[in-house]
């Protein structure tokens, strides 16, 4: 991880989080098992990892959005500007959502509000949180949705959800969660819907806004070219369990961990002419069926018995860190 003389504006400890079982059964799946990593004022971190790895559920506990039951925070902790995020009342967490930390979530269909105008939607945060008037956070709405790339803004504040398009759509919830200056904004695959144009644009305009605010940025993804194009660091999640870390040059240019090898593998490569891309064997494990040992075993190349019995430690290379028995 790269290192920092500052307070980290956000600590997440061994962040532990299960789910219990659908059916009322006995037994609790364990989602999140032992995240533990800094966010300072000024860092992009991108966690990255296939899907059902646990980086949606972690990004949705740092604000405590995950409906409990089924989730049930089993361990760790999170500090947000030194706050013990776990110790907030209800009162504390809203004036913390949508203020001082951001979120855009992964399907904005299901995150507007339907029966809400999308000027309705976009104010609401201001008005509550910075006490403008109705023609001063309409007036800040227009301007943030033409910064993030929507024709003809003043029609589209008039508009409902189901009258924009999916790319529109999350171009208004990057826009919702970017209006009040966050310090913290968290983006859980915020790009997916848009084209590659439009894509590179609201990269930068995250990237602008967290440096103009002196804010840091927490992205989820799986996608390795967008944490090139915009990552100071990277963790790579697998199983619940951050498998390595460390400034994205080295993570993407020297990967340590037989995971992130195959990530990096499976990419397409304008440079390389292939005829197949190349795989992972395997999936990720359920969250029920979780392997002993290192849970990549079960897809690694490079296997040892001591893999199947043990789960491996970090390891800490010259500026990365990686749990892998081959490290040792």
């Amino acid at each position: 991880m790269t290192g920092r003389a500052s307070p980290a504006l956000l600590q997440v400890d061994q962040l532990r989080i299960g789910f219990a079982r659908p059916d009322g059964g006995r037994g609790i799946g364990i989602v999140v098992d032992g995240v533990s990593f800094s966010l300072h004022r000024g860092q992009i971190l991108c966690l990255v990892g296939e899907s059902g790895c646990g980086k949606s559920v972690t990004a949705l506990s740092l604000l405590r959005l995950l409906p409990s039951p089924p989730a049930l925070h089993l361990g760790g902790s999170i500090f947000f500007e030194g706050q013990d995020i776990s110790s907030l009342s209800e009162k504390g967490l809203r004036s913390l959502r949508g203020n001082r930390a951001g979120m855009v979530f992964q399907d904005p269909m299901t995150s507007l509000n339907p029966v809400m105008r999308i000027e309705e939607q976009m104010t609401e945060g201001l008005r509550l949180h910075r006490g403008l008037s109705a023609r001063q956070a309409s007036l800040a709405a227009l301007r943030m949705l033409e910064r993030v790339g929507i024709a003809n803004p003043e029609a589209r504040l008039r508009d409902f959800p189901h009258q924009l398009s999916g790319g529109m759509r999350q171009r208004v919830m990057i826009g919702m969660a970017l209006i009040c200056d966050p310090s913290l904004l968290i983006a859980d695959e915020p790009t997916t819907a848009l084209d590659v144009t439009v894509q590179r644009q609201i990269l930068a305009l995250m990237r602008e806004l967290m440096r103009a605010t002196h804010g840091a940025l927490l992205l989820i993804t799986h996608d390795l070219g967008v944490v090139a194009q915009i990552a100071d660091d990277v963790a790579v999640m697998y199983a619940g369990r951050i498998v390595e870390q460390g400034p994205a040059g080295v993570v993407l240019g020297k990967p340590a961990h037989p995971y992130t090898q195959g990530l990096l593998r499976s990419r397409p490569d304008v440079f390389v002419r292939k005829e197949r891309l190349e795989t992972i064997a395997g999936t990720v494990p359920s969250l029920w069926k979780i392997p002993e040992g290192c849970a990549f075993h079960p897809r690694c190349p490079h296997v040892m018995p001591r893999c199947r019995e043990q789960a491996p430690p970090f390891f800490v290379l010259s500026e990365a860190q990686a749990r892998c028995w081959l490290l040792e």
